[in-house]
């Protein structure tokens, strides 16, 4: 485990798992700002935040796809904190054939979130890490008309496919309904991409290295604006991350009722 530091001092990160899961409180400074505003959503019981590592210039990648590491020590341990606070961390299928990640808690103090993999057409190897049988819940999401099998253990959630994939809301119910209710979109940058379009994000974090990669893979992309007053300007906070920049970009007006859950407690 990394020895987590800010600003020169050991950090009481260790507890903050548990806090953060109780119902009432403040978390100490500075997980307060920076984690507060996840732990209950404000249009369901769901809060559904994505987090994205990229360049100055918004590249999450060189043109040759190489990626590790953009982000440095603080940034990582960032997100490291996300996936031990959150119930479940979800990425598509070209992300964990590309990377083949384990997205397990290894920085930092906390459970490591139930795996999700979304894969509409079973193209993910069954020697691939997400499903690695390491003891943490593994679900993967995959269409309805998909015959493939997977390992032993792993939970297969059957969701409608239209154009190559899955409706975001979809996913999202039926991970609500398996008891998932914090869900952590990490990636890749095409997934991203759909849940905001889609209206399926409370926050949006990203972590900006100081770099500029000058060509590469871009971190977001939504639909075109004729004009930049058209553009979506969400409330935003920063934070210093050691020499990183995190953004927590706040999109609860935007995110759309997914089912008919209840407000978290």
């Amino acid at each position: 485990m990394a020895d987590n530091r800010i600003d020169g001092q050991t950090d009481d990160w260790r507890n903050i798992p548990d806090l953060f899961r109780r119902a009432n409180g403040c978390l100490p400074t500075p997980w307060e700002e920076r984690f507060g505003p996840l732990r209950r959503g404000r249009v369901d019981e769901l809060v559904v935040v994505a987090q994205m590592g990229q360049s100055i210039d918004g590249r999450i990648a060189t043109e040759t796809g190489h990626s590790k590491y953009i982000n440095g020590d603080a940034g990582l341990d960032h997100l490291h904190r996300l996936r031990a606070l959150m119930d479940a961390v979800v990425v598509g299928v070209s992300t964990a054939i590309a990377d083949d990640p384990q997205l397990t808690v290894r920085r930092v103090a906390g459970p490591s979130p139930v795996r999700v993999v979304i894969d509409p057409r079973g193209r993910l190897p069954d020697c691939s890490r997400l499903l690695a049988a390491d003891g943490v819940r593994r679900i993967v999401v995959t269409g309805n008309e998909t015959r493939r099998t997977f390992p032993a253990g792993v939970e297969v959630v059957r969701v409608g496919v239209e154009n190559g994939g899955a409706a975001p809301a979809e996913i999202l119910q039926a991970l609500r309904e398996r008891g998932l209710r914090r869900v952590l979109i990490e990636g890749g940058a095409q997934t991203v991409s759909k849940f905001l379009t889609a209206g399926c994000l409370d926050r949006l974090h990203i972590v900006t290295a100081p770099m500029l990669l000058g060509a590469g893979q871009p971190s977001i992309a939504l639909p075109p604006v004729a004009r930049a007053d058209e553009a979506l300007r969400p409330p935003v906070c920063t934070h210093l991350l050691a020499d990183e920049v995190l953004f927590d970009v706040d999109l609860s007006a935007q995110r759309v009722l997914v089912g008919n859950a209840k407000t978290s407690v």
